[in-house]
């Protein structure tokens, strides 16, 4: 292994990226907890800077998946159609299986200049959760409690909020409404049957009160098929060029954050003081418990209880 794949691998690297995101990112929301003196007088303006405020956090993800593990999406596309994208608003549908599924769709929100200003369908509960769940507030994302009878008004009016925004945006959404599993994907076509649907091998059934036109999109599942049998999806392959944006933006933010850090651990250590030693080892701990939270937040077990309902249903 060399020292660079060595020092990857090392925790304390780990802890200073999360040490970062997490620091840089509750002083991004304190200030954009003051932009919001700007709603009243210009709207515009507030949601300009908010998506400058946002690509500071969200670009800090991105850089770990581009710079830090050197990985690269591909795009099956359209070679006209390429030059179009970025340069206009978009709904892009993304497939659920894996837990940094929408870190590739922020990947090519990025490369093409709309990272920034990126949309989601999200659930509620991610709304409360520092840095990037606050973050989302002030973009205006759009929060659903996966009720519809209680989401219908609140999430067609936070759409049609989005009609006059300022900056070119996409809107990134996951139509499968969870991720997916063997047990859920079994479930869902339990239910296609019963409606019948065609049954998707590699999808759960759309949810098509969040997007009606999923089904057409998906195409009864041929790209996907293609996928699995050739290793390919049809179209030519193009990979988007690299910005450098997200890696100085973190650059910005680990030269501000880690003197500080390192500044305060040398006068600890100088100290000789063990409550204070005990102490910063305690934060240290928090903070790890933290950002393990945040990660289980969007892991596949953790995520929507699909067709548990059903099953504790049948069981009474």
């Amino acid at each position: 292994m060399d020292i660079v794949g060595f020092l990857k691998s090392q925790f304390i690297c780990h802890l200073l990226i999360c040490y970062i995101f997490i620091v840089s990112g509750l002083i991004i929301n304190f200030i954009q907890l003051f932009t919001l003196i700007l709603w009243p007088i210009n709207k515009q303006l507030f949601r300009r800077i908010n998506c400058r405020l946002a690509y500071c956090i969200s670009s800090q993800m991105v850089m770990l998946l581009e710079w830090w593990s050197g990985t690269d999406c591909t795009l099956y596309t359209d070679p006209e159609s390429y030059h179009k994208y970025g340069k206009e608003n978009a709904i892009v549908i993304l497939n659920h299986n894996f837990e940094i599924d929408f870190l590739c769709g922020w990947n090519f929100c990025e490369r093409f200049g709309v990272l920034g200003s990126s949309k989601v369908l999200a659930k509620k509960e991610l709304s409360y959760m520092p840095v990037i769940g606050w973050m989302w507030y002030f973009l205006e994302i759009v929060f659903c409690k996966r009720k519809w009878e209680e989401d219908r008004k609140t999430v067609m009016q936070k759409l049609l909020n989005l009609r006059d925004y300022p900056e070119n945006f996409w809107f990134l959404i996951h139509c499968e409404g969870t991720r997916f599993t063997e047990q859920k994907h079994q479930i869902s076509m339990q239910v296609a049957e019963a409606k019948g649907l065609p049954k998707l091998k590699y999808h759960l059934l759309p949810r098509t009160k969040g997007f009606a036109v999923t089904v057409q999109c998906l195409r009864n599942d041929a790209f996907q098929e293609e996928y699995y049998q050739r290793g390919t999806y049809p179209a030519v392959p193009i990979i988007p060029p690299r910005r450098p944006w997200t890696l100085l933006n973190w650059l910005f933010w680990a030269l501000l954050l880690l003197y500080p850090l390192f500044k305060l651990l040398i006068n600890m250590i100088n100290s000789g003081s063990s409550l204070t030693l005990a102490s910063f080892a305690f934060v240290i701990v928090m903070a790890s418990v933290g950002v393990r939270w945040m990660i289980g937040v969007t892991e596949i077990n953790k995520g929507s209880t699909y067709g548990n309902n059903d099953n504790k249903q049948k069981q009474k």
